[in-house]
Parts: structure tokens; C-alpha cells; sequence
């Protein structure tokens, strides 16, 4: 019910980016979607992609700080409200959310997200028959 994430950490200064993309280029892996959260020095570069584990290996191999994360991805309807709609029923069922990003893919809204009581919101996932992309599914969305 989860995918995996990658965690990239760049340091804010020019070249370090490519490098990051250069490597996915090289090793011939889609990225699907990627969102960075950045200070003044450094920046976390969060990357859904259709082979993180290989991507991994490959990123380490190229001397590229990166941690893999399970985060959540679910299809929602492309209308107004529909990530609302979702969001409110983690809230009701007392689920924070540590961050999410979206994207639009085959006309269908994609929201990833991460939270710190991955049970509840599998439960609730499930209780709600919300639509979600598991792992085996990122190289056929790729």
C-alpha cells in the first residue's frame, strides 16, 4: 500500500542537481515526480521514480547522500476538492500528515504523502476503498 520515496540531500550551490539527474539519465530510470524543500545551505530533493531501489543503488554509487522513505500515493478524481476531500478523512481519523506533494499523471490527481502512524492510514486507506498506487505499479505509471 506504500511506495518508496527518494530522499536526496543537495548542498545549494550550482552542479549539485545535475549530478542527481545525470545519474537517473545514466542509469536509464523515469523519474514520475519530485518536489525540493530547501534552506539556505541545502535542500531535500524528494523523487518518486518507477525503480527506487535500483535508483538507490545507483545514487550511492555515484557518492550521492540518499535515504529511502515509504510514503502513500493515492489516485483521486481531477476535480476541485478532491484532495480535500481525502485529507479530511486522515484528519477525522486523528492521522497527521508530515508533508505531501501532487501531480497529475493518465488524468488522474496523485497525492503523496508521509505520516508518522503509517497503521492508521493503511486502515483507513482501506476502510475508505481509497484508490492507491502500490510499488509493483510505479513502472507501469512511469
Amino acid at each position: 500500500m506504500t511506495i518508496h520515496q527518494l530522499s536526496i540531500f543537495i548542498e545549494n550551490r550550482s552542479g549539485t542537481l545535475i549530478k542527481v539527474l545525470e545519474a537517473f539519465k545514466e542509469a536509464k530510470i523515469q523519474l514520475i515526480a519530485s518536489t525540493i524543500a530547501d534552506t539556505a545551505e541545502y535542500g531535500i530533493l524528494r523523487i518518486v521514480c518507477a525503480e527506487p531501489m535500483r535508483a538507490c543503488e545507483e545514487l550511492k554509487k555515484a557518492g550521492i547522500a540518499v535515504a529511502l522513505s515509504d510514503v502513500f500515493a493515492l489516485q483521486l478524481d481531477n476535480k476541485p476538492g478532491s484532495a480535500a476531500d481525502v485529507i479530511k478523512l486522515f484528519s477525522q481519523a486523528g492521522i497527521s500528515i508530515t508533508y505531501i506533494y501532487t501531480f497529475l499523471m493518465r488524468g488522474k490527481g496523485i497525492l503523496v504523502f508521509r505520516t508518522n502512524n503509517t497503521d492508521l492510514a493503511r486502515k483507513t486507506i482501506a476502510e475508505n476503498n481509497l484508490p492507491y498506487i502500490a510499488e509493483g505499479d510505479l513502472a507501469e505509471w512511469a
